[in-house]
């Protein structure tokens, strides 16, 4: 056999966690060091950092290295160890072939001695320790997978290279200014704010996630949707009880907030973002809403005779008069006796409430999986729709029913403080300003102007309260 003159170093680690790279870096020295005291030229190093050989997932620099195989362009392959270049039987059988078909003779291991690929006793070894390989990392995959189980069913956090969001690297213990985050951000989405107005307010509160990056929609809404955040231990995507760590919020709140990340994934409503009152607005002549429109910089609410708001064109209103108008009557009734009986009977709904937030989640699961299953080719459209009709009906009918109970919730604090809440009215932003309207006023009849000109007449307001 002749010298290598282009020979492959080949390194790998399954797992990196801290991004060090000392593992491979531990392998690639002693594979220089084998190449030295051989007298074989190294033409290129292939590392693959936190890569699984036995998972199945790609390997770049693994196929970067075949290819140069195939190619021609190296003439042996030095790996530290049999397992560092796969744990898995047909990869080996593979890599043998690339090896067999390039004409490649030489297969160092730094820790195990050649192989002579040409030699049916050298290939023979070879698949035997490929053979052990493998099954030693499957055995090591049960162990793992049962260590989780068992500490799953015991409630204790599993490990991971980040922690989570309201705990300390323990994954037990609250750091208390996140969880105080977390509970800001639950009572106010479930008080009818939106997950854009909270990406504002994280960040210009500097407020910043576990990985150090501003925040998005979808990585607020992974927290507020987490069962941990309930003291609850979910394993292998399911929750299978209570955790050892104490709860940031109720369970009660966190089915809530599931109901009401439900509600919304399936709605198409937009979020009002100019108007204060829209969807809340009728026309005293026909009866429909008045949308909101812009002249000339001046917002107003108007009826539509557009054919797909069918109204009757006939009423236009100023919005910023109407808009404060409503505003005082809503922060005067919340210091009524009429709101107070509401509120006190609020406790002894808790838990009708969070079966009823179980329910919506469970039909949404539910519509789901029967996605899939179509998508899947698994039942025809017919049997979809047929399946689906029912179980949409019953959400709806839940959810209704929990939008009723949790109505409140949007007033959580504000019953009864009428007043403070005067104060920090213009500092709230509009979808909560909206959202507290919303949950005391169910609408208001506009009528038209008695006369033309000499500004806005109250008297054009009738209010329809909900609470």
């Amino acid at each position: 056999m002749s010298k290598p003159s282009a020979a492959a170093i080949y390194a790998r680690i399954s797992s990196d966690p801290d991004g060090t790279a000392l593992g491979v870096e531990r392998q690639l020295k002693d594979c220089r060091e084998l190449a030295a005291s051989e007298g074989w030229t190294v033409a290129e190093e292939y590392v693959d950092n936190d890569i699984s050989a036995f998972s199945g997932k790609r390997r770049p620099r693994y196929e970067d290295m075949l290819d140069d195989l195939r190619d021609g362009l190296r003439d042996a392959v030095i790996v530290y160890h049999q397992d560092r270049l796969t744990r898995r039987q047909i990869e080996w059988e593979q890599f043998v072939e690339v090896l067999e078909a390039a004409k490649v003779e030489h297969l160092r291991f730094a820790a195990g001695g050649a192989v002579d690929v040409l030699n049916g006793d050298g290939l023979t070894v070879a698949r035997i320790m490929g053979a052990i390989a493998s099954e030693e990392s499957r055995t090591k995959s049960r162990r793992i997978r049962r260590k989780l189980d068992e500490v799953a069913s015991a409630g204790r956090p599993h490990g991971g290279s980040r922690r989570p969001f309201g705990f300390e690297d323990d994954r037990i213990t609250h750091r208390p200014d996140e969880a105080d985050v977390v509970r800001a951000l639950a009572a106010r989405f479930l008080a009818g704010e939106s997950l854009g107005s909270f990406v504002r307010w994280l960040d210009d509160n500097d407020i910043q996630t576990v990985f150090g990056n501003p925040w998005q929609t979808t990585t607020i809404r992974d927290v507020l949707a987490s069962p941990r955040v309930a003291g609850l231990r979910q394993h292998r995507g399911e929750v299978i009880g209570p955790a050892v760590w104490e709860p940031i919020i109720s369970e009660a709140d966190h089915r809530r907030v599931l109901a009401l990340l439900e509600q919304k994934r399936n709605s198409d409503r937009r979020t009002p973002r100019r108007y204060l009152l829209s969807g809340m607005l009728r026309c005293s002549h026909c009866g429909h809403k008045l949308y909101s429109s812009s002249r000339e910089s001046t917002r107003r609410y108007q009826c539509s005779s557009a054919p797909e708001k069918r109204g009757c064109g006939h009423l236009t209103v100023v919005a910023e008069p109407v808009e404060a108008l409503v505003a005082a009557a809503v922060l005067y009734r919340l210091d009524t006796p009429e709101m107070a009986d509401v509120i006190a009977g609020r406790a002894a709904q808790d838990e009708q409430a969070a079966a009823l937030s179980e329910a919506v989640a469970q039909d949404g699961a539910q519509l789901e999986e029967l996605a899939q299953a179509f998508a899947a080719r698994q039942i025809t459209m017919t049997e979809w729709l047929t399946a689906k009709k029912p179980i949409q009906d019953r959400q709806q009918n839940a959810q209704r029913r929990l939008d009723r109970l949790t109505r409140t919730d949007k007033l959580a604090g504000f019953i009864g403080n009428g007043d403070a809440l005067r104060g920090q009215w213009a500092e709230l932003n509009l979808t909560r300003q909206h959202a507290i309207v919303e949950a005391v006023l169910d609408h208001a009849v506009i009528s038209p102007p008695a006369k033309r000109g000499g500004g806005f007449d109250p008297s054009r307001v009738d209010l329809v309260w909900r609470l």
